[in-house]
């Protein structure tokens, strides 16, 4: 799959950061995600919302995940791995993304997943976990509650150790949301196509599950003078936490001299937990799909648009101007689960089923 390997030329003004990839290998659909006007629901008047459809880079591959999997498995493949090792919740969209990716380039998933189940009776096929089967991936189920530096990566390196020793083969360890150096490149680069769209906003907003987004959004953007503001969403763990996770990417590319909270506003709308959701959450998510077309999810973008309107209506001095970009992250397939389902059909009262005899 070498030949699928593409030089990375970085833009200009991302040159002097270190830690540059070399390569980028082609996964998301050819072309620009565009920026599309959005009749947020209940959204107050004054404010004007963009959406930078993300959700459009592909099929099983959509969303922002594939973005950074573009230089994650770009050095994979460079380096001559074999064997992808990530991890994430029964339903990530990134384990989704790393399957179907490996799929097409020839390698081999391993995905450790988190779940509740404590047999195989207990597991439902469905969404991400049934896609992850359908590509090919080796899956390792592990309890909800274990620690993912602890115990998790622990594990996925003893894999990585098990796999070279049997076959010779090496492995390109993966971490949550694919959010490390190198993927946070997907987002700078995804920040120069935003800047030759040529679309007058003032605020970016994205989702915050990891922390490679809103990283390399807010790098870039300090690289360019802030000629916007970002915002991000946490919608798993805590604003202390994701903190941290971009200071430590700005130290990784050299940025010694700043710290997160000079180019980056983090709101928590975490609600009952990662994947737990409000009424509220089903019902936006609901109204978007019936009255605007717009999917969101219940994990990322529901929680964050639920979070971006609340601030707009309740907080409107955080932002600097009223035209708001928001990053369409995907997620789709995570809402096609029984559970659900049954959670947002109650809220879906404009559709309407009647049997012909």
């Amino acid at each position: 799959m070498t030949h699928r390997l593409q030089e990375y030329q970085p833009p200009e003004w991302a040159q002097s950061l270190k830690l540059i990839p070399k390569h980028r290998i082609q996964l998301a659909a050819p072309g620009v995600t565009p920026i599309t006007e959005w009749k947020l629901p209940d959204a107050p008047e004054d404010f004007k919302v963009l959406l930078k459809r993300d959700d459009y880079t592909g099929s099983i591959l959509s969303g922002n995940k594939v973005r950074k999997l573009e230089f994650i498995l770009a050095e994979a493949v460079a380096n001559g791995c074999k064997h992808v090792i990530s991890a994430g919740a029964l339903q990530s969209n990134h384990c989704r993304a790393v399957a179907a990716s490996c799929a097409e380039l020839g390698l081999q998933s391993h995905l450790f997943l988190r779940t509740p189940a404590k047999e195989a009776s207990e597991l439902k096929y469905n969404g991400n976990f049934f896609l992850d089967r359908l590509l090919g991936a080796h899956l390792y189920l592990t309890p909800m509650d274990v620690d993912y530096k602890d115990y998790t990566e622990v594990k996925m390196k003893e894999l990585a150790d098990s796999i070279e020793k049997e076959s010779g083969e090496t492995s390109r360890l993966v971490c949550l949301g694919g959010s490390d150096d190198v993927g946070m490149w997907g987002y700078i680069r995804c920040f120069d196509e935003i800047k030759k769209q040529g679309i007058e906003f003032d605020d970016i907003v994205c989702a915050c599950g990891s922390g490679g987004t809103i990283s390399g959004l807010a790098i870039a953007n300090y690289l360019c003078g802030m000629p916007y503001r970002c915002h991000s969403i946490v919608v798993g763990d805590s604003n202390e936490y994701f903190y941290k996770e971009i200071n430590d990417h700005l130290d990784g590319v050299g940025l010694t001299d700043i710290q997160a909270e000079d180019i980056t506003t983090l709101y928590d709308y975490i609600g009952p937990g990662y994947g737990k959701n409000l009424p509220e959450h089903f019902e936006l998510i609901s109204k978007s799909a019936t009255e605007t077309g717009v999917m969101l999810d219940n994990s990322y973008t529901g929680k964050a648009v639920y979070g971006l309107r609340d601030l707009m209506q309740n907080k409107p001095e955080v932002f600097k101007g009223r035209r708001i970009l928001f990053i369409h992250s995907g997620g789709l397939p995570s809402i096609q689960t029984e559970i659900m389902v049954n959670s947002l059909l109650p809220h879906s009262t404009k559709s309407k089923v009647t049997f012909i005899s």
